[in-house]
């Protein structure tokens, strides 16, 4: 039979292992997340590129096809709504792995402040989201759908008469 101190021993040890799996899982998880950002950003591109190539290919050609000219206009105008439910779903992907990034970081600092000692690491502030790449990519996504819809609306429509 294990004397009193041991059993203590044991626990206080089993939970220090449980902790640092833990806090190994968090970092793990922590990293996930930075890469599905450049993921997203990479299928927004890929999705977004091929949409407007299509929606220039239907304006370069619609007369060669013979299509009306509002049979045309209306496909252009399809194809960059889909490229703004690609951008709004890329944002949404974007906003959701910053904030899992934000609570996966605050459990970090709550290991690190009860195994290692208080203020170990210091807790992610939200008010620093224009040091995030993620505030940037976000920006560069509303910016390339604006810039769509404006040349879309200003040059292409226009000239399909």
């Amino acid at each position: 039979m294990a004397a009193p101190g041991e059993t203590r021993q044991e626990t206080a040890s089993v939970r220090n292992e449980f902790a640092l799996e833990r806090y190994r899982y968090i970092l793990q998880q922590i990293h996930a997340v930075n890469e599905n950002a450049h993921r997203f950003l990479t299928l927004y591109q890929t999705l977004a590129t091929a949409l407007v190539s299509a929606a220039l290919l239907l304006f370069v050609g619609y007369q060669k096809w013979d299509l009306a000219p509002d049979t045309a206009r209306g496909g252009v105008i399809g194809l960059l709504a889909l490229v703004t439910v690609v951008a709004a779903f890329t944002s949404i992907l974007i906003v959701v792995g910053a904030l899992n990034w934000l609570d996966y970081r605050n459990e970090e600092c709550d290991i690190t402040d009860e195994f290692v000692g208080p203020a170990f690491r210091k807790r992610p502030r939200p008010g620093n989201f224009l040091r995030w790449y993620e505030t940037y990519v976000l920006l560069f996504i509303l910016v390339s759908v604006i810039t769509m819809w404006l040349i879309a609306a200003l040059f292409l429509l226009p000239a399909m008469r």
